[in-house]
């Protein structure tokens, strides 16, 4: 007779194996039964760190956010049934975001499918377009072949890396009972295999399209623009160099990285959302080419003067737009792309350089150099306000150390770091979840990323309060939250939302809440602060890094007022000289 269990612990503990030899180094594990066997062989496999959390949606991203701080796969495991349906919002994330994730989801067996078996349901490309492969090896079998699973691991983790990173999908049925009657005598031992060499490729650009792109852009005036990317280390020196042979400007999102500690600062342009509301700045400062890198930017300005460049000049000319991505996705959401590139882009960089173009006229860069210092000018006349995000983000980001890392939250809490962070020499590491810009799993995700070392969380209450089981991940970690309560959904203020009428744009749009956020932080064993002023926040904040630790700091800001310093600020950069 079959003994299953021998069989699901041999099974189980060759997979691991497997993708210790294949680089994987940490998995996220849930508790639950049927995943029994895969949990013992993973804990058991010393080539890999376990992190246990409870809830599978908050384990997905927190694997979501180690995925981010470490460049590299990380491991989901859970049981069956619903459990894996909580990874959704992290799998769609991933996919979007390009982050290799290993989903690991325990099943039953085939038999006890569609007959109304208990913590059953069909997990077969349960994530359907939003993962790169599935794969259903079938119930652990007499026929155990260990160099197959071992190969199986190798390419699930070659299929999350390349052609373009994202999650991959292993669904793995176990047949009862899950272990031996004596599961400590006939454990097999983890091996440490031979890794399998899987080495993607890097794409080099085409000598022929670097040509065509250096003729389109050599002594005309254009901008290079850098959105959310991964960029590869020697990007930065080398785009660098490149706008200083184009004598173009930079336009670099915090997303990006380029901003503090990495980029030559004489590129940089930063302030863009101020100096691009300036009408007369803008009609008389039309860029001939783009030339963007990474994601698409996310402040609405930026992309409004990008859509604005493809239409026809007074001479009849239109921008010609050049979009560099590495991998296979099609970058264009205003479709308006005139050559794309598929290249490495530090090698685009370089190709373009060794090209020689020759640089825009003098007054070009200077013109954007003059706008940014007056936009510099203006915003520091705002940075001691009360109750307004960009005098909070600017205090923050002065007070961080270098080497630190900031996770960012969406909705007005990325766009006020767009607009008032400013650049440094100090270096920083920004992250966010851009995949699909939602409010889900923000807490998750900074805590994976804290794992990894010192990190600050700015996030919206919304936001907070949709992941605040996640506090659950934060107790052990050196991770700030500064939770900016400005009762409700303040990004709705912006939008044509507002115009409804009141009750109706509070009940179903601003959504304030009536969270104890003290309470939360000491439900889950985190130290808690409260700032109302800009100058309590900053002396809580320097005493929270210093004693470091999990802390919330909830923020209290009026709303209105907040609002009210927007517009002014926005009023106030329409007028700015151009």
């Amino acid at each position: 007779m079959t003994d299953h269990g021998l069989l699901n612990l041999q099974w189980s503990q060759a997979l691991a194996d497997g993708f210790a030899a294949a680089g994987v180094r940490e998995l996220v594990l849930s508790p639950g039964s049927r995943s029994t066997p895969l949990a013992l062989a993973f804990l058991r496999q010393p080539l890999i760190r376990c992190h246990v959390i409870l809830d599978e949606r908050s384990a997905g991203f927190f694997a979501l956010g180690r995925a981010k701080a470490s460049g590299h796969p990380v491991a989901l495991l859970c049981t069956s049934g619903s459990a894996p349906a909580n990874w959704f919002p992290a799998v769609i994330e991933a996919d979007q975001g390009a982050l290799p994730l290993i989903l690991l989801s325990a099943d039953r067996p085939p038999e006890l499918q569609g007959c109304g078996a208990n913590q059953t349901i069909d997990q077969n490309r349960l994530f359907g377009c939003h993962v790169r492969a599935f794969h259903d090896p079938g119930a652990p079998h007499a026929d155990l072949a260990p160099d197959y699973l071992h190969r199986l691991a190798a390419r699930a983790v070659s299929e999350s890396r390349w052609p373009l990173p994202g999650p991959v999908h292993l669904n793995l049925p176990f047949r009862e009972p899950l272990l031996p009657a004596s599961a400590q005598s006939c454990w097999p031992p983890a091996k440490k295999l031979s890794a399998i060499q899987v080495t993607p490729p890097q794409l080099h650009p085409d000598a022929a399209q670097i040509a065509a792109i250096a003729a389109v852009i050599s002594g005309r005036p254009g901008i290079i623009v850098c959105g959310a990317a991964d960029y590869p280390p020697a990007f930065a020196v080398t785009l660098s160099k490149l706008a200083s042979q184009l004598n173009c400007p930079v336009f670099a999102e915090p997303l990006s990285n380029l901003r503090f500690g990495r980029m030559t600062p004489d590129a940089l342009c930063v302030r863009y959302d101020t100096f691009l509301r300036q009408p007369d700045f803008v009609e008389a400062h039309r860029p001939q080419w783009v030339l963007r890198f990474g994601a698409f930017p996310v402040t609405r300005t930026l992309q409004s003067w990008l859509s604005e460049s493809k239409g026809k000049d007074k001479d009849g000319c239109a921008a010609h737009s050049i979009v560099v991505t590495p991998d296979s996705r099609w970058p264009d959401p205003q479709h308006g792309v005139d050559t794309l590139l598929i290249a490495d882009p530090a090698a685009s960089c370089n190709a373009l350089l060794a090209n020689a173009p020759a640089p825009a006229p003098e007054t070009w860069h200077r013109a954007f150099a003059r706008a940014e210092q007056a936009a510099e000018r203006l915003s520091l006349e705002f940075m001691h306000e009360e109750s307004f995000e960009g005098a909070l983000v600017a205090a923050l980001l002065e007070r961080l150390p270098a080497g630190h890392r900031f996770f960012c939250g969406n909705s007005m809490a990325i766009r006020d770091l767009d607009a008032f962070s400013g650049t440094g020499s100090k270096r920083l590491t920004f992250f966010g979840n851009r995949g699909a810009s939602g409010i889900d799993g923000n807490i998750a995700t900074a805590a994976g990323i804290a794992a990894s070392g010192s990190t600050v969380a700015l996030l919206g209450d919304l936001t907070c309060a949709h992941d605040i089981g996640a506090l659950a991940c934060v107790r052990d970690l050196d991770l700030v939250l500064v939770v900016i309560n400005n009762a409700g959904g303040g990004i709705f203020d912006y939008l044509p939302q507002a115009a409804l009428p009141a009750a109706e744009f509070e009940r179903a749009w601003l959504t304030p809440q009536n969270i104890d956020f003290s309470a939360a932080a000491r439900c889950f064993s985190l130290h808690y602060a409260r700032s109302e002023t800009l100058a309590n926040f900053t002396t809580t904040l320097e005493h929270a890094l210093a004693k470091g630790g999990a802390t919330l700091i909830e923020v209290v800001i009026d709303r209105s007022v907040s609002v009210a310093r927007h517009r002014a600020y926005w009023d106030a950069a329409s007028i700015l000289p151009s």
